[in-house]
Order: structure tokens, then sequence, then C-alpha cells
């Protein structure tokens, strides 16, 4: 089987060389965007499932989750957010917009891996 394709949109340069040396290292192909915009073209080459920054300089990461799950197309892709945003009404705010799941900064990389494994794991089995 191949390799699953990662889309990673984060503006935070440290974080997102974090996140892609951990995907690339556990054999994930990844691809990086540092705006909402650039990350909704970059959609286009199919993810399997992308990490989501809420924080977007421009289009923010609530807005790129909306259009996601708005199309035909990407509306069942899975979307795990990633924010330094957590309080309980903001994770309650991307888990109902369509987040997948809400990983809050700092984050240890070993659970962000077994979060995205989890999901990818869920979508596998149809559910």
């Amino acid at each position: 089987m191949a390799a699953e394709k990662i889309l990673v949109i984060e503006d935070e340069e440290d974080i997102l060389a974090l996140v892609h040396y951990n995907l690339a290292r556990e054999g994930f192909q990844v691809s990086c965007a540092t705006t909402g915009e650039e990350g909704l073209k970059l959609v286009a080459e199919q993810p399997d499932l992308i990490l989501l920054d809420l924080m977007l300089p421009g289009v923010d990461g609530l807005e790129v989750c909306r259009r996601l799950r708005g199309h035909e197309a990407t509306a069942g892709l899975p979307i795990i957010m990633m924010t330094a945003k957590g309080e309980e009404s903001d994770v309650v705010a991307g888990l109902e917009l369509g987040a997948d799941d809400y990983v809050t900064k700092p984050f240890s990389p070993k659970i962000l891996l077994a979060r995205v494994r989890a999901v990818l794991r869920r979508r596998t089995q149809g559910g």
C-alpha cells in the first residue's frame, strides 16, 4: 500500500518543521502550506488527511474546514485541527464544524502521530 498523504496547514515554521519531520520519519508523504489559501489549493493533490492550524493568516482554519466540508469532493476528508486555542468553546466549535479530532498546542509528536493513525484507521474501516 502506498504511504498515506498528509497535508499540513500551519503558519508557524518551527511547528511545521517538527510535524513534517515526524510524519515523514513514520513513512507518510507530507505536503505543507503556510496559509489557508495555499492549503485549499493543495487539497487538489488529494491528501488522505489534513492537519489544520486554526489561526492562519488570511483564510483561517475554521473557514478552511467550513469550505472543505461544504464541497462534496472533500466533505469526508479527515481533518485534525492543531491549535493553541484550547478553551472548551474552541474545541466544541472546531468539532462541530466537522473536524475529526482536535489537538491543542503544545502537543507531543507521539500523541499527534497516534491521533493521525487513529483517524486514518477509522477512515479505512469505513467509519
